[in-house]
């Protein structure tokens, strides 16, 4: 999965996205805060292939895209919109194919604009990126070739406080990033960053007006974060080998960054520190019973600001929950599954 699979719908309502053998399935909290839902398949009786990306717009909705078999040998991109958790999400659409036809070119990434337009993002089969954008009044525009090289890895979209999507993609050597100049534009490439990056590892998060900002873990195993314009800056070593999960919360009165990872020892671990305030320095504190090699971890904030976090065992569908005590600090409730 790509993006985040833990969100906040507009009706208060957690929910998660789970990916079964072929099909995309959500669970959601019957209630704000109250018992959840079993999972049900959403979007119909398409076929899927086991990926799926995730992005939300200010407005709550859920953009889904997945890949589906076509004939033999190919597959096509797809995409759904979830409007309220507990609702039926509407079904699959098709979206096409970056090369017009053949199999799958990599794992997509979706990010909605302000005027919550998806934004789908994925590798092409020369190695750059290529994009398709939904219409203002419905439907698609054409796919576009938005050019770079040697693309490795999930790609990060994001969408920041201005409205403008961006894209962060790792290559053999670096990163590349993209960027609209105006919201309905198409994104340009704007930076190319020199760097030891390990694809796989990408998170973006808006992190003010004018900046977003990215975490990836370089080839040292330390966990950096990169504002396009300036130079990627140490954080903190990372706790595990895979990509953090961040969030914006308020602690104790102040705009902090959240981050969580499966750490090495198997627990989650969190980090928090002011955003883009890197030089305040974080570390790692570790949460939580022991989870599977495979495990994911998630964050959001629920309907009352506390924040939420969830890891997810595909191997075996076990879904763990905690929320933030009322209370100073970070305390966390004990984990609990649901």
């Amino acid at each position: 999965m790509n993006g985040d699979w833990l969100l906040r719908g507009r009706d208060g309502r957690l929910s998660v996205y789970l990916l079964s053998e072929a099909a995309v399935l959500c669970r959601a909290e019957h209630g704000p805060g109250g018992s959840w839902d079993p999972p049900r398949t959403i979007g119909g009786a398409q076929r899927l292939h086991p990926v799926l990306a995730v992005g939300q717009g200010a407005d709550g909705y859920a953009h889904l895209v997945s890949w589906r078999p076509t004939v033999t040998g190919e597959s096509g991109l797809v995409h759904s919109t979830h409007f309220r958790p507990r609702l039926a999400a509407l079904d699959w659409t098709p979206i096409g194919h970056p090369d017009k036809k053949g199999d799958r070119t990599g794992i997509p990434a979706v990010a909605v604009d302000a005027e919550g337009r998806a934004h789908v993002f994925v590798r092409n089969k020369s190695g750059g990126v290529s994009m398709v954008a939904q219409k203002e009044k419905g439907g698609w525009d054409p796919w576009r070739d938005l050019k770079g090289r040697d693309v490795q890895g999930e790609l990060a979209a994001v969408t920041g406080e201005s409205g403008c999507v961006e894209l962060y993609a790792a290559t053999g050597d670096g990163m590349l990033y993209w960027r609209q100049q105006k919201p309905g534009e198409q994104p340009v490439l704007e930076e190319e960053l020199g760097a030891s990056v390990r694809p796989g590892t990408l998170r973006a998060l808006a992190t003010s007006p004018e900046r977003t900002t990215l975490f990836y873990t370089d080839g040292t195993g330390d966990l950096r974060a990169w504002r396009p314009g300036g130079e990627p800056v140490v954080l903190l070593a990372g706790a595990g080998p895979g990509p953090v999960s961040a969030v914006r919360c308020e602690l104790d009165g102040h705009d902090c960054t959240l981050l969580a990872q499966r750490s090495a020892s198997g627990r989650v671990a969190f980090a928090a520190y002011p955003t883009e305030g890197e030089s305040a320095g974080a570390w790692w504190t570790e949460s939580g019973p022991q989870l599977p090699a495979d495990a994911r971890v998630s964050l959001a904030s629920d309907e009352d600001g506390r924040v939420v976090a969830a890891s997810l065992a595909p191997g075996t569908g076990a879904l763990l929950l905690t929320r933030r005590k009322n209370e100073p600090g970070l305390a966390l409730e004990a984990w609990h599954p649901v």
